[in-house]
Formats: structure tokens, C-alpha cells, sequence
């Protein structure tokens, strides 16, 4: 398995695990039904999990642009390497969210919400506020990446993308998990903690082109800008305080 190959499926496995929760949890007739946000931000963790476990070995198992861009920024992820990570990244997020409405189509059909429908795919705000919710990510991203360059340690080498084995992987995926658990818990409530532009871009392709309704495109850059602010933020103190 190559590194674009296991970034997909790392990707994918996260998105089906971590969507499938929110789907299990807000559509209508499934058993989880109503079971709350406790439960979505611990299938969430245990969704980046089992991505990290299985991509881990091979390509660090980054399942996230920031982390692929956070790492590169302070020199730890060659940048020719970077649009390969995130090209696979955003196609395993899609087909991720396509296994969700495959396991969950009757009670997507079921479901009469659109808003639910949406949340089984991508990310919104409690309380529409553009610039809150851009903070919001900014800061939860931040906490992610900031955490992440630490728990990665200083040392780094990478000849050819083969070898390009440096993230999430090389923490080991319990420390992880437990890191996007309590961001969930303390800091998701407000947007839904999408910190990841892929994990909320890919699915909200796919919600566009399965289900009617609408796919809230006015939001969409919440999600990625936020991430990316996020990100660069964290690198600027990591490389200042290092």
C-alpha cells in the first residue's frame, strides 16, 4: 500500500465511523436515536482511531490537510508531498460519506429534517455567526495542530514520499483519539469541530450530488479558513517557542 493509498483509506474509514455516529445518532428510527453529543464526540474519537491505526504504518496517517500543512510548515513534511496528502485525503473524506448514506439510506429517506440530513455529512454553527464560528475553528484547530507538533517530537527524515511516515501515525492512535475527544467535548458544540477542511468539504460534495436540499454553501469556508488560520497560528508559536 502506498502513502496516497492509505491516506485514503484512513480518510474514509474515519469518515464512515465518525459520520456514521452522527447518522445513528440525529436520523430518524435508528437505534441511537437522540442518544446525544457525548456519543457523537466519542465516535468521533474512536472514528480517528481507527483511520490512524491503519493508515499510521504507512503514511503517518495525517487523515487531515491542516496536519499535512501544519507539519510542513515547520519543516517536518516535505511540501512537494503535501497536494498528493490532500488530494487523497479529500477523495477518501467523499467516499467515506458515500458509505454513510449506502449504511443509513433507508433512514435518510426516513428522515424528514434537512438539517439533520446535512449534519450526517458536514459541519454547522448552534448559532450562525460568521466571525464567531471562524473563531471558534481557529481555536479548536489550533489546540489540534499545537498538541499534534509536540506529541510528533522534533526529529524528522524523509527522502521520497515512500518514506513520508511523519504524523499522526507516529504518535501512536490512542493519544489522538483522546486529544479530538476532548476538543469535541469542550470546544465542538459551537460548529460541530469540523477542524479539518476534508472531513467537512468532501462529505458536503456528496450530500450536494445525493440529497436534495440544501447543502448550506454559504458556510463552506467557515471550515476551511478556520482550519487553515488554525494551523498556521499553531506553527508560528511552535516555531517561536522551540
Amino acid at each position: 500500500m502506498t502513502p496516497f493509498t492509505a491516506e485514503i483509506i484512513g480518510t474514509m474509514l474515519m469518515i464512515l465511523l465518525g459520520n456514521g455516529v452522527v447518522a445513528n445518532v440525529v436520523l430518524k428510527d435508528t437505534k441511537g436515536n437522540n442518544s446525544g453529543w457525548i456519543v457523537i464526540t466519542t465516535g468521533w474519537a474512536f472514528a480517528v482511531f481507527v483511520g490512524v491505526i491503519v493508515a499510521g504504518p504507512i503514511s503517518g496517517a495525517h487523515l487531515n490537510p491542516i496536519v499535512t500543512l501544519g507539519l510542513a510548515l515547520i519543516g517536518k513534511f516535505e511540501w512537494n508531498i503535501v497536494p498528493t496528502y490532500i488530494i487523497a485525503q479529500i477523495i477518501g473524506s467523499m467516499l467515506g460519506a458515500l458509505l454513510v448514506w449506502l449504511s443509513h439510506k433507508d433512514h435518510f429517506a426516513a428522515t424528514n429534517d434537512d438539517g439533520a440530513k446535512l449534519a450526517c455529512f458536514s459541519t454547522g454553527p448552534a448559532i450562525r455567526n460568521y466571525s464567531s464560528n471562524l473563531i471558534s475553528e481557529i481555536i479548536g484547530t489550533f489546540v489540534l495542530i499545537f498538541v499534534i507538533f509536540y506529541l510528533s517530537g522534533p526529529d524528522l527524515s524523509i527522502a521520497t514520499a515512500a518514506d513520508a511516515k511523519i504524523g499522526l501515525g507516529s504518535l501512536g492512535a490512542l493519544p489522538v483519539a483522546i486529544l479530538v475527544w476532548v476538543i469535541g467535548l469542550s470546544l465542538g458544540g459551537t460548529t460541530g469541530y469540523a477542524i479539518n477542511p476534508a472531513r467537512d468539504l468532501g462529505p458536503r460534495i456528496i450530500h450536494s450530488l445525493l440529497l436534495k436540499g440544501n447543502s448550506d454553501w454559504n458556510y463552506a469556508w467557515v471550515p476551511i479558513l478556520g482550519p487553515i488560520i488554525g494551523a498556521g497560528l499553531a506553527a508560528f508559536c511552535y516555531l517561536i517557542l522551540t
